[in-house]
């Protein structure tokens, strides 16, 4: 008759090496590699009928096991004057990382124990407590105040205001945005190309107002030429654009 065994539900593969650690009753800084592994494989064949997901972390430990066990078995060399590192240094780490959270994870799980077992009584204040206002004497609060102290008091305001006000800041003046759109900007070029066969790029922006205006005007440009109705051309680089007119009177 078959035997089925119920295994212990480990969380990963560092939760089932910190147990055997636990079990062997071993130091955590001296794992005795070759016996610890032969328990974790032994593990492992219990554990081929489950489910592959869940086996590949610990096939993947299982693969770290013997890697460490094979360097440790391998003879040092008598020449190297430094010392070689522990090749059981990184999962002594891990598995004290791991220990620490798991410690703190038990804290955390007995906390919340704790506080399940604690009731909060909701406020019931009555009304004629909340509704009561100190009464205020209006004589003996006014008693001591007089025009000076008034004329004071507001001097004071004053001044506090008076100093928030940048000295420099507050004499600049409010900038208009320009408004200027491209469809306005195109009728002008239009019209100005009319009247002139040729002219110069440059003198054409010199002419605007402001830089936003300027940008407007090339953007124009841009979009006659893209219809045709104005040709560019430039001599030599960093030379005025000229531009000629096709729709001149």
């Amino acid at each position: 008759m078959e035997l089925n065994v119920k295994l212990q539900v480990f969380e990963g593969p560092l939760d089932l090496l910190l147990h055997l650690l636990e079990k062997n009753k071993v130091n955590i800084y001296d794992i005795p590699i070759v016996e610890i592994t032969s328990q974790y494989m032994e593990y492992i064949e219990e554990m081929k009928r489950q489910d592959l997901n869940v086996m590949s972390e610990f096939l993947v430990m299982a693969a770290t096991l013997i890697d460490i066990k094979s360097k440790m078995l391998l003879p040092k060399d008598p020449k190297q004057e430094e010392e070689e590192e522990d090749p059981r240094a990184e999962l002594v780490q891990q598995l004290l990382e791991y220990k620490m959270y798991k410690c703190m994870a038990f804290e955390l799980k007995d906390r919340q124990i704790d506080a399940e077992k604690i009731m909060y009584k909701a406020p019931t204040i009555p009304k004629e407590v909340m509704a009561y206002e100190e009464p205020v004497d209006l004589q003996e609060l006014m008693s001591d105040v007089t025009l000076a102290r008034l004329n004071e008091i507001y001097k004071s305001i004053m001044k506090k205001q008076a100093d928030k006000i940048d000295p420099v800041r507050s004499k600049f003046g409010k900038i208009e945005k320009e408004e200027v759109s491209l469809e306005d900007k195109m009728v002008y070029l239009e019209e100005y190309a009319m009247n002139h066969e040729h002219f110069s790029f440059r003198n054409l922006l010199e002419a605007q107002a402001g830089k936003i205006e300027i940008i407007v005007t090339f953007l124009a440009i841009l979009e006659l030429m893209k219809t045709g109705k104005i040709i560019i051309s430039q001599e030599y680089i960093f030379d005025d654009i000229k531009i000629k007119s096709k729709i001149a009177a």
